[in-house]
């Protein structure tokens, strides 16, 4: 039997937002009850609310939308590496007792718990340089259990910038709490949203199974 483990976020009012952009908000379109035989909502919200995939297009305005993207990289084998109360920025340092023989995808804990009902200013990010040399490894997916692989204040979005000039995918508001470290299989497919900056994603993990 393969241990599964779901690594999103919880998306409900008051879910927290980087500050600035929409919160989650539903309201009731219809309501079972005479003459309605359904329950039908309508839903507001970023499309970086909760655990999500960036598109290029959120970090380079000729990049494509999330619904244009390959579906590759968010499906298959990773490594979970811990780097939990490392300071403002992941390093290679932190990560590198686990960088032998990297799978092409890699999700790093930084919390011992991640705040998943309030926003972190002080959140951890990735080094530039850390994102250079998993993508030197052959990374092709890198994800964070934070809001943005950048520092919150950052208005160049250094990391950002290196996942678009190589060609990297990103999944940000992981919750890896409960994650040992180690290789899993990865799926946490975005919606097919054809003109949207990224998108919401249920990730999850699966054991591999045994050699």
């Amino acid at each position: 039997m393969q241990n599964l483990w779901d690594i999103s976020q919880p998306v409900a009012p008051g879910t927290p937002v980087f500050p600035g952009d929409t919160p989650y908000q539903q309201q009731w379109a219809a309501k079972l009850g005479p003459g309605c035989p359904v329950n039908v909502s309508t839903l507001t919200l970023s499309p970086h609310v909760g655990a999500h995939a960036d598109a290029p297009l959120h970090y380079d305005p000729e990049g494509a939308s999330i619904g244009l993207v390959d579906l590759a990289p968010y499906l298959g084998r990773c490594r979970v590496i811990h780097a939990i109360a490392r300071g403002p920025l992941v390093t290679w340092e932190h990560i590198a007792h686990a960088v032998h023989d990297l799978p092409p995808r890699v999700l790093v804990r930084t919390y011992a718990r991640m705040p998943v009902d309030r926003w972190d200013p002080m959140l951890t990010a990735y080094a530039p340089e850390t994102i250079e040399r998993l993508a030197d490894a052959g990374v092709r997916l890198v994800g964070i259990d934070t809001a943005s692989i950048d520092p919150a204040e950052s208005k160049t979005l250094d990391s950002h910038q290196v996942i678009r000039r190589r060609n990297l995918r990103v999944l940000e508001n992981l919750v890896l709490d409960d994650v040992p470290e180690g290789d899993y299989e990865l799926i946490a497919l975005p919606l097919k949203l054809m003109t949207a900056d990224a998108s919401p994603v249920r990730a999850v993990l699966r054991s591999l199974p045994p050699p």
